[in-house]
């Protein structure tokens, strides 16, 4: 009796800790599990039909990233959203397995609209990992997906239209002339050279946050543990609306958008992909997940790296453990990822707030 009365207080302690914690990190306690950012519902539950019937990981997070691209969620994933300066759309996508470490990536991918089945393809059939442009295309047409396809629609080319119509603003161009126009671009110090002036007139700069949000800039990042508890992860992304046409964001770097070891557990981001490649938050992630922190932890040790030095940056990632705890992190707006595990009736989507 004296040694239960002992442990009570702290079990007590234990349970009160669960209740402050309790909205910072969830245990689902069991796998498999499929996480995805956003509410891409439809995604995470292609995903979990797959690794529920046994398949792996892998085959997890292309079928689910695959169905974001036929939904074209949000407008920023699969073909006919975010057009480009030049109307046009393009493709990144990434897969990563968590036990070998291979990884296989398209980026700027014109023509294909597959963007995650070709990352698949190339992971599987080459000893690369990562293919861009129009070879990308080339390739993935090759190895049998369908294609050429033209990627724009209807309502990607009409907001390319309204765009134009608005001087071209807001871009992606600094340092240039014309500041509030549509280019061609000539570097502003170099146009002063040639006309023998000095000019230091500053243009209005427009803030980042301006440039990148919900429906203008996003990814699908998923990660997946199997049955066999094995992990991968996956992402596609139609790229920042109004993007440079070249530009590669980080959908497709291994690392920032995603990264995955079977040893440790997985992250997936989403956001302002040109700062946050700069910073590799998810390989960040899953590092400090090695040297002992808790996801959640994890997740907001990362993000806080590249808000010091990019405090109106836009971003955000989650990170699951090899155990399942998952949690997220983000900074400039409200995020939400959505999970699916066997406890669950349905996918459940889970609120952070920066």
């Amino acid at each position: 009796m004296a040694t239960k009365n002992l442990l009570l207080p702290y079990v007590m302690f234990l349970t009160l800790l669960h209740l402050v914690l309790g909205h910072e990190a969830v245990n689902s306690g069991q796998y498999p599990l499929v996480v995805s950012t956003w509410p891409f519902l439809d995604a995470v539950r292609a995903g979990w039909r797959a690794v529920d019937s046994g398949l792996s990981a892998v085959d997890a997070v292309v079928e689910g990233c695959s169905a974001c691209e036929e939904l074209r969620c949000d407008g920023t994933v699969g073909p006919g959203g975010s057009p480009d300066e030049n109307g046009e759309t393009t493709i990144d996508a990434l897969v990563m397995d968590g036990v070998t470490m291979e990884v296989g990536a398209v980026a700027a991918m014109r023509y294909v609209k597959d963007g995650i089945r070709a990352a698949r393809l190339v992971m599987e059939h080459t000893k690369h990992t990562l293919l861009v442009g129009e070879q990308a295309s080339a390739f993935a047409i090759s190895m049998g997906l369908p294609g050429p396809t033209n990627l724009s629609s209807s309502e990607s080319i009409a907001k390319w239209s309204k765009w134009k119509e608005n001087s071209c603003q807001p871009n992606f161009w600094k340092n240039v002339v014309p500041a509030n126009g549509c280019g061609p671009y000539h570097p502003r110090d170099s146009l002063d050279l040639i006309e023998g002036t000095c000019s230091k007139d500053m243009e209005t700069v427009e803030p980042r946050s301006s440039l990148v949000g919900l429906h203008s800039h996003d990814t699908i990042a998923m990660a997946a543990i199997d049955k066999m508890g094995h992990i991968a992860v996956g992402t596609s992304t139609n790229g920042a609306t109004f993007k440079i046409p070249g530009r590669v964001g980080d959908g497709p770097i291994t690392g920032s958008s995603a990264y995955a070891d079977d040893e440790i557990g997985a992250c997936g981001a989403t956001g302002d992909g040109d700062i946050m490649m700069r910073f590799l938050p998810c390989y960040q992630v899953v590092e400090s997940m090695r040297l002992g922190m808790e996801p959640k932890l994890a997740a907001k040790d990362a993000i806080s790296r590249i808000a010091r030095k990019f405090p109106d940056f836009v971003g955000a990632v989650f990170a699951i453990n090899k155990n399942g705890v998952h949690a997220g992190a983000c900074h400039g707006w409200t995020f939400q990822y959505s999970v699916r595990s066997p406890e669950m009736n349905d996918v459940e989507v889970f609120t952070v707030l920066p």
